[in-house]
């Protein structure tokens, strides 16, 4: 039954690697570009960066007059105050869609012709606008596969020739998406070969879908079989013997590297697959409904009406902070339902001004946990300074310090709330979904674990260690299965001659 199993196993590990090793390599070298490259996109820092300072000498409409511009009988979810086409203007979110009115006249921005859309792409890159290529994308391409992309089709995109693209909505008039000669070229190594993210294939999600799945689930079969193999045949008492001496490996060449690479680096391999796979989720799982959005409701509380900030409108609102705080965005929004303004600058750094008194830097943790308590008894509440295992950022973006909170619930459920803002930027439930997430995905896939992170270039070491080692047993596998090939055809075409 043992040699039986050996054999199978053999025959699995060798033709599956066979088939499938090219592909396992370049997961590998991906995966060391991805490291420190990622897939392009636009994200809230980006705009931040690029927007205009605000000028409340500019605002001469309040957010109700703005909004009653509109004529539309149903509540704002969300209202913001921003630059746009070098005016400040008011953004309403009113169910899915989202309206602009300048905030100098009162004029709505409903449409978005060719001219203002190359303004907008011509102050993202800084470059001129006469020098722009320009198409029209009516079908997602490389840069456009994510489905909140696709959603905002037709695009136009802007090319100039540093190698600058930028995608405008006709839309909404918004740059949606922005890459550049390098971030393009290392997209291709990295994140684009490592996902599979190849336009003919990924414009067709469940194929997609199930392609990674199949290919990473093999990956991890593979694997396996091969640690199993080079288990069973490694031998701790030498009884293997190559020109005339004791050796625990029964092979010569580049099996015997692959052997050894194999018991070095095989489970990392192996559980590198399998996380990956666990990526696309391939198990269904289901932990329960989340209270995050319900703690999020009670921090904000019931929302404001327009005619609330009056009290303190955004101009004077914007001479409370002076010319040293440059905010590039104020919104409307509220505590515990007080309404008050979020202002945030071109870092991210934020201020909290109230509707009286001064602006401030952060709420009391202690209002915060009374308010959430009239949600859900708190266990714990505390501080933290430092990442920890749950809540953490290899680029140390996330911010901190922030407020752990533990419910009294069945899951024990952890929230980590920004001091800065009283927004959720965190959470975690004691669940199996939560569990697999965190541990057998990011844990097994990203090594993502504080002690590592906290003292960079430790991971950085750790990590490329390992993959350097994936790496060279991949390419050890890529010649096995060569030879392999080449040996069975030249086999054939030997015994077909002698026919």
């Amino acid at each position: 039954m043992l040699i039986l199993l050996k054999k199978t196993a053999i025959l699995c590990h060798r033709w599956m690697g066979a088939a499938f090793c090219l592909l396992f390599a370049w997961w590998f070298v991906s995966g060391i570009f991805m490291m420190y490259w990622d897939y392009p996109s636009v994200s809230d820092a980006d705009r931040l960066e690029r927007a205009l300072v605000l000028d409340g000498s500019k605002v001469k409409l309040s957010p109700a007059e703005a909004y009653a511009t509109l004529d539309s009988d149903q509540a704002p979810g969300s209202t913001r105050l921003a630059a746009f086409d070098g005016r400040p203007a008011y953004f309403f979110r009113i169910g899915r869609d989202e309206a602009i009115v300048y905030a100098d006249t009162g004029e709505q921005q409903n449409v978005f012709p060719p001219e203002l859309n190359l303004r907008t792409a011509a102050a993202w890159t800084g470059q001129p606008a006469g020098g722009a290529r320009i198409e029209e994308v009516t079908e997602p391409d490389q840069w456009t596969l994510e489905g909140g992309l696709r959603n905002q089709l037709p695009l136009t995109k802007y090319s100039w020739p540093n190698g600058d693209q930028v995608y405008v909505s006709e839309n909404t008039g918004e740059v949606v998406q922005f890459t550049t000669r390098s971030s393009r070229l290392f997209a291709h190594l990295g994140p684009i070969p490592h996902w599979l993210y190849y336009t003919p294939l990924r414009q067709n999600g469940p194929l997609w879908s199930k392609v990674v799945i199949w290919s990473s689930g093999i990956a991890t079969v593979a694997a396996l079989m091969g640690l199993i193999v080079g288990l069973m045949m490694y031998s701790p008492s030498r009884r293997y013997h190559f020109s005339g001496g004791a050796t625990g490996i029964p092979y010569k060449g580049q099996k015997r590297l692959h052997h050894i690479l194999g018991l070095f680096f095989g489970i990392v391999a192996c559980t590198w697959a399998f996380s990956g796979m666990l990526s696309m989720e391939p198990f269904p799982l289901s932990s329960g409904r989340p209270q995050g959005r319900s703690l999020a409701a009670a921090l904000r509380g019931k929302r404001p009406q327009l005619s609330q900030y009056a009290a303190k409108p955004p101009q004077e609102a914007l001479a409370q902070l002076g010319a040293a705080f440059q905010v590039k965005e104020l919104e409307l929004s509220s505590f515990a339902s007080d309404p008050m303004y979020a202002a945030t600058g071109a870092r991210g750094e934020t201020r909290i001004i109230r509707m009286l008194g001064e602006p401030i830097a952060s709420f009391d943790p202690k209002r915060i946990i009374n308010v959430l308590n009239s949600v859900s008894s708190v266990a714990e509440a505390r501080i933290l300074t430092q990442y920890d295992a749950y809540y953490l950022d290899r680029t140390r973006q996330r911010p901190l310090p922030v407020l752990f909170v533990q419910l009294n619930d069945e899951t024990r459920s952890q929230y980590y709330i920004d001091p800065k803002t009283a927004q959720v930027v965190g959470a975690y439930r004691s669940s199996t979904e939560s569990w697999v997430n965190r541990w057998l995905y990011h844990g097994l896939h990203s090594i993502n674990f504080p002690w590592l992170y906290n003292y960079r270039p430790a991971w950085d070491i750790v990590v490329l260690t390992l993959m350097l080692g994936g790496t060279s047993l991949c390419v050890t596998s890529v010649i096995i299965g060569f030879q392999l090939v080449r040996r069975k055809l030249f086999l054939r075409r030997a015994t077909g001659a002698s026919l």
